[in-house]
């Protein structure tokens, strides 16, 4: 009888293992619909997405579902009206026919293209060469992730990064939001060679943010360029902060390394609250009729102990400041000053 028991047990066994490997086959050919060959680390595949079906897909959400990790999916030119998601990914990179020819504009949710969701993430996520219309107010929303890497998006909107460590933004277009043009909560990055104009505040960090701003060119902003919270930290390396309500305000306990930029043509140069940490060296301050440092006060008040010993001030001499060329003529008071070849985001005019 106990022979029996085992034998009809074994058999149960035997089927059971049968029915699981059918079972995985068949959920390799539901992921897999149009046939095409399963990626993997070392057979990374390429996806195509096109509105005219000219691609493996319509949409850009299919493509993102169907790629696995190291894959990549090329994005023809077009109009895409549909909410984005980018999670649990490694290594997925994205890459738009170009900056004028492919538009993610949203449909239903607040952001159009999101990368990370919670509590997923995304990892070594990079997308380049398209544009984001906001939806709701936000046009990129980044949560959760590590090293996620923007490059030549214009982005109409704001972008938000929650929890979120090495995210890079660079030759980025972020315009126009209804608030903030870059939010970061607790979160660290780099913004490079970028674009930031036309909100209400240009980049704000708040938490335990830690993020480096270089070369980047802010204008038309309402209020601050930059805006620092709680204990947040930046290096802010040879930017152009110019023509907006203020320059860089420096709230609570906020630290910054502030080196070679270019303040001016706005309300306030610097703003420090009483337990900020600055160290300033080298920045060119001109035009802010208020002051170029003030202490956060009721009314703000002078402080120019707060002053970097080798900030300057003189007038840039832009080639076309009215039409937004905010490069340096070759005749410019701002050339070889200090450890910098040039101050501000942008090379100067070449000699003819």
């Amino acid at each position: 009888m106990n022979r029996y028991r085992f034998l009809v047990a074994k058999r149960w066994s035997f089927c059971l293992v049968i029915i699981l490997i059918l079972l995985h086959v068949s959920g390799l050919a539901l992921a897999n619909p149009q046939g095409h060959e399963s990626s993997s680390p070392l057979n990374p595949s390429t996806w195509q997405v096109a509105v005219d079906g000219s691609g493996q897909f319509t949409l850009i959400q299919e493509a993102i579902e169907q790629a696995s990790s190291g894959d990549t999916i090329l994005i023809k030119a077009g109009t895409y009206a549909e909410d984005v998601t980018v999670h649990s990914k490694e290594n997925l990179t994205i890459i738009g026919e170009g900056i004028d020819q492919v538009f993610i504009t949203g449909e239903k949710r607040v952001g159009s293209l999101h990368i990370g969701k919670w509590p997923y993430g995304a990892t070594n996520v990079t997308i380049q060469g398209l544009s984001v219309s906001q939806h709701g107010g936000l046009g990129v929303g980044i949560f959760n992730g590590r090293g996620v890497y923007l490059k030549n998006i214009r982005i109409k909107g704001m972008v938000f990064s929650q929890q979120v460590q090495g995210v890079h933004i660079e030759d980025c277009i972020i315009e126009d939001s209804e608030t903030t043009g870059v939010s970061f909560a607790n979160s660290t990055g780099t913004l490079v060679g970028n674009r930031i104009h036309h909100h209400d505040h240009g980049i704000a960090l708040g938490g335990r943010s830690e993020v480096t701003l270089r070369h980047n060119v802010m204008t038309d902003i309402l209020f601050e360029a930059v805006m620092m919270t709680d204990q947040s930290k930046a290096t802010i390396i040879q930017n152009t902060f110019v023509r907006n309500g203020g320059g860089l305000a420096f709230h609570d306990k906020a630290e910054a390394v502030v080196r070679g930029n270019i303040i001016g043509h706005s309300k306030v140069g610097l703003l420090f609250a009483p337990e900020s940490q600055t160290t300033l060296a080298f920045n060119a301050l001109y035009d802010n009729p208020q002051g170029n440092y003030l202490l956060q006060d009721t009314p703000h008040s002078p402080i120019p102990q707060r002053a970097g010993e080798t900030d300057v001030t003189l007038i840039p001499g832009f080639v076309n400041p009215e039409e937004g060329d905010f490069r340096l003529r070759v005749d410019s008071s701002l050339l070889h000053i200090g450890e910098f070849p040039y101050l501000g985001a942008l090379p100067p005019l070449s000699p003819q």
